[in-house]
């Protein structure tokens, strides 16, 4: 259950949504575009199981606006009904929220509000997209899902690659630091930590906080047993559901811990190439938003200069460049990028657009390791890289 947004939240979006909000608005337009045409009638389903007001005061779009818009755009220009459910639990919200998904019904677009959580709808919207592609976006104030629940929709419910079925999840890093002190003090809230165990599918997770409460403990043990929730969580999932996870810190600052984490979920090798590129996209809005805001407030020289994208992408290109030539020597056979998305970024996953990529083709290439330029392919990801074995 969520536990709600007060005060000025809706007022303007504070950074971490920036990010967020980025980032969907880049990756579902595209999720759309690379499941549309498994549909039986042209139709992808979207859930936003925590849509809050879906605008904010000044006018800005929300998560909600986002998707919205994104189908208002996908039915005029491509013919394809993205068909979205909002639910929001409280009633100032949801009036808000409804007010904005009638504004779009009346441009004919498909949207539904629901008042309440979203275990109340969720079975239903699976049921609305069989034989449709499912996008789900769950994006509480507190806490999730239990992953029990995810892992029914995701692996009993949708388990098949086609048509997809994919997750974009809040992971409050905040609420593992808060229930981490229940862990530690004699007086913490049993109940609390159930409804945690609920979430993590397992009381695996005190073990970490019981560790860094030894006084053994080296300093910083309970931040470190935060990252490590996080990090075993998203492993867990993807081994339970036996889809691809990947993890995304996300801050109000560069000097700051994460308030929380977007775990993404796909099946599909595009669905991981296209959301990693998503992401570097999106944190380089984040950087510039940063920027004009220190600056605004006069306070730009308080922090370091963001990381340059093209300097990042000047070291991001020869490490590449030796993992795609690792890759063709251990294999040795032509390789299509997009199925070796995560061995060919590395490191730099998430933090490089793909233009990067096909640089590291091109200085292979000129390095005579690879007959294999990536000229004449429009897309990136469809290039196909062969060994230098194979130029003959």
């Amino acid at each position: 259950m969520s536990t709600g947004t007060g005060g000025d939240y809706w007022a303007d979006k504070a950074l971490p949504s920036v990010f967020k909000h980025e980032l969907l608005k880049r990756y579902l337009p595209q999720f759309g575009g690379m499941t549309g045409t498994q549909s039986h009638d042209k139709r992808v389903v979207y859930l936003d199981g925590y849509a809050g007001e879906g605008r904010y005061e000044n006018g800005e779009p929300a998560s909600a606006e986002i998707a919205l818009r994104v189908a208002s755009h996908f039915r005029a220009r491509h013919g394809i009904t993205l068909e979205c459910f909002f639910t929001e639990p409280q009633q100032k919200s949801f009036d808000r929220l409804h007010q904005v998904v009638e504004h779009y019904r009346a441009g004919k677009v498909l949207a539904h509000a629901h008042r309440g959580e979203v275990e109340g709808v969720l079975d239903g919207v699976v049921r609305r997209a069989v034989r449709e592609p499912l996008f789900l976006f769950l994006d509480p104030c507190g806490l999730v899902l239990p992953q029990d629940r995810l892992v029914d929709v995701l692996a009993r419910q949708r388990p098949q690659k086609r048509p997809a079925t994919e997750l974009l999840m809040n992971f409050s890093m905040m609420a593992v630091w808060r229930l981490g002190g229940h862990v530690r003090s004699p007086k913490g809230n049993e109940r609390s930590l159930q409804r945690f165990d609920d979430v993590c599918g397992g009381t695996w997770w005190r073990e970490y906080f019981a560790e860094a409460a030894a006084p053994s403990a080296k300093e910083g043990a309970a931040e470190d047993a935060i990252e490590a929730v996080a990090s075993e969580y998203s492993r867990l999932l993807a081994q339970r559901t036996g889809m691809y996870v990947q993890s995304v810190p996300v801050s109000h600052d560069p000097h700051k811990r994460a308030v929380y984490r977007l775990v993404f979920a796909t099946r599909s090798q595009y669905g991981l190439w296209v959301f990693g590129d998503s992401v570097a996209r999106a944190r380089d809005e984040w950087w510039k938003t940063l920027d004009a805001r220190e600056e605004s407030e006069g306070r730009l020289a308080l922090w370091p200069l963001r990381p340059d994208p093209k300097e990042v992408a000047v070291r991001a290109i020869p490490k590449i460049a030796d993992n795609l030539e690792q890759l063709l020597l251990r294999i040795r056979r032509p390789v299509k990028l997009v199925d070796h998305t995560l061995e060919i970024f590395g490191d730099f996953y998430g933090q490089v657009t793909e233009p990067a990529v096909r640089r590291a083709v091109q200085r292979l290439h000129e390095q005579g390791k690879t007959p294999s330029n990536g000229s004449g392919v429009k897309r990136t990801r469809e290039i196909t890289v062969y060994p230098r074995s194979l130029a003959a």
